[in-house]
């Protein structure tokens, strides 16, 4: 008869989390660094700015931005786009990946705006995940960069820079996302969605993180650590 130790499961280890003060030490770097952090992708109206998120899935801010300065001089309202239409918008977007979907996407986004927000981009997260082309990740941007909320937009290096150094560890992206708006101050929250995309983008490098040059290394829980004296 098995023994009731050997018959209950073993537990799996709690991932390990960072203690809210070393949260707040945390922040208090990546703003001392970058007090005013906001996207890459260049937008001058909320409009541009959904445009230019949705255009950036599985593509590069750089790439995007090299589409959009093309493209918006042309087109930049919900009105401009739906009359260029899915032929006339592809030639400015086809050096970005799945352009043939995207082009779909924005036009169908356009014609909505146009007939259910009066060419208004929404300040609602239903209204906006309802449009053609818009997830959850892509409403937390809108909200966050063109109207102030304190949201978080998870992509692969917000995963991956909560995960490492134990900031929000989550298996998926919304358990990650729900992580950190516990477990970032309030003060911090409007910009942390800011300051961990750059810190993963530039520092916590998905196959080789730039450790010794990071400026939380003695924070971050981070077992695999690229070898190398932190930098002052």
């Amino acid at each position: 008869m098995a023994s009731q130790a050997s018959a209950t499961p073993a537990r799996r280890p709690r991932a390990r989390r960072l203690k809210p003060a070393q949260v707040e030490e945390l922040f208090r770097r990546l703003k001392w660094l970058d007090p005013k952090p906001t996207t890459e992708l260049e937008f001058s109206t909320p409009y541009e700015l959904l445009v230019a998120v949705t255009l950036s899935a599985q593509a590069t801010d750089v790439g995007v931005n090299k589409a959009t300065r093309k493209l918006f001089p042309v087109a930049n309202t919900p009105e401009a786009i739906a009359a260029l239409g899915v032929d006339g918008l592809k030639p400015y977007i086809s050096t970005i990946g799945l352009y043939n979907t995207k082009a779909a996407n924005v036009v169908a986004m356009a014609e909505q705006l146009i007939e259910h927000h009066g060419s208004e981009v929404p300040r609602e997260r239903a209204a906006l995940e309802a449009l053609p082309g818009v997830g959850r990740k892509t409403a937390n941007v809108v909200l966050n960069t063109a109207f102030g909320e304190p949201t978080m937009a998870v992509d692969t290096h917000i995963f991956r820079v909560s995960n490492r150094t134990g900031l929000a560890p989550g298996k998926t992206v919304r358990a990650v996302e729900d992580g950190l708006m516990k477990a970032v101050p309030a003060h911090y929250l409007h910009d942390a969605h800011h300051w961990l995309i750059l810190h993963g983008r530039y520092v916590c490098k998905a196959r080789k993180p730039e450790c010794p040059r990071c400026p939380i290394h003695d924070l971050c829980l981070y077992k695999d650590k690229t070898p190398g004296d932190p930098e002052a």
